[in-house]
């Protein structure tokens, strides 16, 4: 499964970015071997508005299968949902930690986005 994590780094010991569209990074990590590609998301931190439209469309077009992040708005949620990507918020400490809490079970699917827009 790939796995798409917002971070403040670029490795799988980075800090989660609790941020889904002003991200520094995201990184699309495989669960089962935990190789991972490093998106840089330069563009989007500093975007007016849209950032995290625009951040889903990347990760859709990775063929993530999941985002796990801190908070995702209710644009963000709708574009990722219809690009059929599920949405794991409240994602906390390390990268390689999300994904292993992802995986057991301790970080469920959300059913709607937990911020008003512009976080």
């Amino acid at each position: 499964m790939k796995i798409a994590v917002t971070s403040k780094g670029v490795d799988l010991d980075s800090d989660v970015d609790p941020r889904f569209g002003r991200a520094a990074y995201i990184l699309v990590v495989d669960s089962e071997t935990l190789s991972f590609e490093v998106l840089d998301n330069k563009e989007n931190v500093n975007a007016f508005k849209g950032a995290g439209i625009q951040a889903a469309k990347m990760v859709s077009e990775k063929g993530a299968d999941v985002l796990l992040t801190g908070y995702c708005g209710p644009n963000a949620f709708k574009a990722m949902k219809a690009g059929k990507v599920g949405v794991a918020n409240d994602a906390t400490g390390t990268i390689r930690q999300a994904v292993a809490d992802y995986v057991v079970g301790k970080l469920p699917l959300a059913e709607d986005a937990n911020v008003e827009g512009q976080w």
